[in-house]
């Protein structure tokens, strides 16, 4: 109840954050009854189905759990432990936040599978996706149920791990993950080339790839505030520099994901132009890849404005000294040209390996 109570008084910005994480779990949902439905009309090669489309899930839940973390609601504040609205009870409200909006997604994919197949008369659209849906086939309640009920438990839970009261850190190096992160991605790249482009072990290579790039995006995003302040840089080069230094931990792991993500899509162009195919999910492979861009996309200008809200004292701080406005937006620019000058040939250069590893 007091989940709700504060869901119901956040901005309107939190409140759309939010409802776009319903939305992204209708979406997730609805993938997951689709995959569903295939398997009870063609039982074989119903894993790798399956497996597939547990990408869009993962995504929904990095989303969301950027989400929570911006939330006001989440964020200890003066006074609260009064009250009994402690670290842990902040934590319980935020992954209760999370169940109910990924929960609301859920429901809607329910509601509009099910009026597409034609079992929800009365609305227009009715039936139109029958043939699509496999009508004919009756759905398992206890499977839909178990699957669209993997959102709301996953995301909540990565909630809690992601919003949990730590200790403070030792102060690791970004750069700490990359050795980890290279070793994980090449152990993906070693999984495609045994599996094949139309294996069902694909998708866990491209698991370990992702996972791989997220580990080593910190580093990736540090390497690149170091080489904003190389050789005689000023002042606007070493405040772009050393904030992308400051938020390469928090920047880092989703901007890996997204290269991991942009090297998926130019596989598929790859794989596409000589004579192969990759559409694991059938007709519903691209608003799948959609679903995957935009919820990856939304969970960097997520951790995005968490930054920026991490970083309001300081900016306060040098507005009050006199430094320019257009001077932090400048940098802003520096840092994004930056990131994008180190991240589009890293994505380049993944797909051509993968593009290797799949047609060898």
């Amino acid at each position: 109840m007091l989940a709700l109570r504060l869901a119901r008084g956040s901005r309107p910005a939190v409140q759309l954050r939010r409802m776009l994480v319903a939305a992204a779990s209708a979406g997730t949902g609805f993938l997951l009854l689709y995959v569903l439905a295939e398997a009870m009309a063609r039982p074989a090669g119903s894993l790798p189905r399956l497996l597939w489309a547990l990408v869009p899930l993962a995504a929904t839940v990095q989303f969301a759990v950027a989400v929570a973390r911006t939330d006001p609601a989440t964020r200890p504040r003066e006074g609260l432990d009064a009250v009994g609205l402690g670290p842990v009870r902040l934590t319980l409200v935020g992954a209760v936040s999370t169940a109910v909006a990924c929960a609301l997604g859920s429901a809607l994919a329910l509601a509009l599978f099910l009026h597409l197949r034609g079992e929800l008369a009365g609305l227009p659209f009715d039936g139109a996706g029958a043939g699509l849906l496999h009508a004919d086939q009756p759905l398992p309640v206890a499977g839909a149920l178990t699957l669209l009920s993997l959102i709301p438990l996953t995301a909540s839970a990565a909630t809690v791990v992601a919003l949990r009261p730590r200790p403070p850190a030792a102060g690791l190096s970004p750069q700490t993950g990359v050795p980890w992160g290279v070793a994980l991605a090449a152990s993906g790249l070693t999984v495609e080339a045994y599996a094949g482009p139309r294996g069902a072990a694909v998708p866990a290579g491209w698991g370990l790839i992702a996972v791989g790039l997220a580990l080593a995006g910190p580093g990736v995003a540090y390497a690149c505030g170091t080489l904003v302040q190389a050789v005689r840089p000023g002042a606007l080069r070493l405040l772009a520099g050393r904030a992308l230094q400051e938020e390469a931990p928090r920047l880092g792991r989703p901007l890996g994901v997204l290269c991991a993500v942009g090297a998926a899509a130019l596989t598929s162009v790859a794989l596409r132009d000589q004579g192969g195919s990759l559409a694991p999910l059938g007709p519903l492979t691209g608003p799948a890849a959609a679903l995957v861009a935009l919820c990856v996309g939304a969970t960097l200008l997520t951790s995005a404005a968490e930054s920026r809200h991490s970083r309001s004292a300081a900016r306060a701080a040098l507005l009050d000294l006199g430094t320019p406005g257009t001077v932090l937006r400048t940098a802003v620019t520096v840092r994004a040209a930056a990131l994008l000058v180190v991240c589009l040939p890293l994505s380049w250069g993944v797909a051509q390996l993968t593009s290797l590893a799949l047609t060898r």
